[in-house]
């Protein structure tokens, strides 16, 4: 298994919440700044179990349910409006999977749920029962880790080891009910990322534009945005201004905004995309040691929803003891 502690050591962080438009945006004002101040963090949902370092977190268009992962064992969480403990959706260890790092649930109510050693399954959210399952072929290091959902269905996966992007289209889908496939790469970023280490961690986050004209996929390494047509299968290197994209873990990206969280840092960055996806415009930062490492968000009736992975803290990248119970931070204001 592809441990997670080639990350770089976690920097000194101060509890203070810093949360400021980038000064050397153009065009930032006073305005923004005043707004910036409101930004509140607050747990939302109890993770139960001492050892669950959650990962992923998903909701559901039709429900507004949420769901995590827990990448120590492969525990699903499901979380409802209303209660503020989650209940076991998905037991530790169901189907095979030894972990579940990145989550979506699409609009025919089915959860995709990746194995970072292994690939993806997909689940029934009413019945629980499991629809189909895409593994890696081959023997070679790999890290599948986070997905989008398309807006014609299909599923693009990041591997971080391999530096590709896999898909499954909705044809594979119905092709495996019931039975395994193999996940094929579609993009192949090996030869466009900055120069890296053989297994560094590279590809991370993956978003999808709503009209189905390309994806956007973060260099968690190089701190760069890549730009995946998905006609022609082009990829491109998105023009950032005013920072960058260290460090960044999960991405969310609604009504041309896209939100990342920055695990190691303890940040959320806000930043305007191009219509077309050529480019992003950092818009603000939000820092915050009580943001626990955050390695995934969605965000859902104006609320960011962020997991507190702490892994830092006797998981997978630093010794430690973990603050009981795991949580979801609720982030307003940004």
């Amino acid at each position: 298994m592809v441990r997670l502690h080639r990350f770089t050591s976690v920097a000194a962080l101060g509890a203070a919440v810093m949360l400021a438009p980038v000064s050397a945006v153009p065009g930032a004002d006073a305005a923004v700044h005043a707004a910036a101040s409101q930004a509140r963090i607050s747990a939302a949902y109890v993770l139960p179990g001492d050892r669950v370092y959650p990962e992923g977190i998903a909701v559901d268009p039709r429900t507004g349910a949420l769901y995590a992962g827990s990448y120590q064992d492969g525990t699903v969480y499901r979380m409802t409006p209303g209660r503020r403990v989650a209940e076991v959706f998905l037991p530790a260890g169901a189907d095979g999977r030894r972990t579940a790092n990145g989550l979506k649930v699409d609009r025919a109510g089915r959860l995709w749920v990746t194995d970072s050693t292994a690939g993806v399954s997909v689940y029934d959210t009413r019945s629980r029962r499991l629809l189909a399952r895409f593994d890696v072929r081959g023997n070679e290091a790999r890290f599948v880790n986070d997905l989008a959902i398309a807006p014609d269905g299909g599923a693009y996966i990041t591997d971080s080891v391999r530096s590709v992007v896999y898909r499954v289209t909705s044809q594979e889908l119905a092709a495996a009910r019931g039975g395994r496939a193999a996940l094929v790469p579609r993009f192949d970023l090996g030869g466009v990322l900055e120069p890296h280490g053989p297994g560094a961690f590279t590809l991370n986050g993956i978003v999808a534009d709503p009209a189905g004209r390309f994806l956007l996929t973060a260099d968690m390494h190089g701190g760069d945005l890549y730009r995946l047509d998905v006609a022609s299968g082009a990829v491109r290197k998105a023009v950032l201004d005013g920072g960058d994209l260290r460090n960044a873990d999960g991405l969310e990206l609604q009504h041309g905004r896209l939100w990342t969280v920055h695990n190691i840092d303890n940040a959320i960055t806000r930043w305007r995309v191009a219509r077309d996806g050529t480019g992003a415009r950092r818009e603000r930062m939000l820092s915050d040691a009580s943001l626990q490492f955050p390695t995934t968000l969605v965000r859902t009736r104006g609320t960011l929803y962020v997991v507190r992975s702490q892994f830092d803290k006797g998981g997978p990248v630093g010794d430690g003891t973990p603050e009981i119970p795991f949580t979801v931070a609720a982030v307003r204001g940004i």
